[in-house]
């Protein structure tokens, strides 16, 4: 049973379990994944905690993923970026495991047949300055590039525009900062927030191509490890 501890935004959470869906080799409703899903809006900002700006979210995410365990989750995804900050914290209270959203992508990325070079970063300002992303990467050969400040004070812009549901906005600005990405040679631009590739849905093949969605390798991470569950499980006489 998979637990999703989402509400980062709900939005985003809504958006990864129809990935998680699309994802699925399925013929017929068994076929997809068993879900719980807690949708725990009231967590605290995660980026403004990082910059010192609000409360710390561990608690609370704490509290959401006891209600998973409760409830039968034997697996867990947080479709949100800057929440894996604290990935660790959550992981030592629990004995479920714990899927890494960035480890998701490096996977994503080392299979696409890339050998290294740069790599483009849509993040929230948290998930920059934690430096999420680039230890994970570099595993892989890969360094990360993120827009220069006024282009990532827009991209924090575009992610609280989706937020408050204005995503034609935010795609203008997101578009722009992944077209900068690729003019300074990044070979691949990740979506590093939730809210990012709600935005840019949409996109030219040209660009589409480059673009990396984190939401859509967590998915697909998901559907690897639960369909491993399954098969690991004893057959039934």
């Amino acid at each position: 049973m998979l637990g999703v501890l989402g509400g980062m935004g709900p939005l985003a959470t809504a958006d990864f379990l129809a990935k998680l869906v699309r994802a699925t080799p399925a013929r017929r409703d068994q076929d997809h994944i068993p879900t719980l899903v807690c949708s725990a809006a009231d967590i605290p900002d995660r980026a403004s905690a990082i910059l010192g700006r609000g409360p710390d979210p561990l608690p609370a995410m704490r509290a959401a993923l006891a209600r998973l365990e409760a409830a039968g989750a034997t697996r867990i995804a947080i479709p949100c970026n800057t929440a894996h900050h604290w990935h660790a914290a959550l992981q030592v209270g629990t004995a479920l495991p714990i899927l890494h959203i960035v480890d998701a992508v490096a996977d994503d990325l080392a299979g696409s047949g890339l050998a290294g070079g740069p790599i483009g970063l849509l993040a929230s300002a948290g998930t920059l300055r934690v430096g999420l992303y680039p230890e994970r990467l570099a595993r892989h050969g890969f360094t990360g590039l993120s827009p220069d400040p006024d282009g990532q004070d827009a991209v924090v812009a575009a992610i609280d525009l989706v937020k408050a549901g204005r995503v034609a906005e935010a795609a203008l600005i997101l578009e722009a900062q992944a077209r900068a990405l690729v003019a300074a040679g990044c070979r691949r631009v990740v979506m590093a927030c939730t809210e990012i590739p709600v935005a840019l849905s949409a996109l030219d093949d040209e660009l589409a191509g480059v673009m990396v969605d984190a939401t859509e390798s967590l998915a697909r991470a998901c559907v690897a490890a639960c369909r491993a569950d399954a098969a690991a499980l004893p057959l039934v006489a």
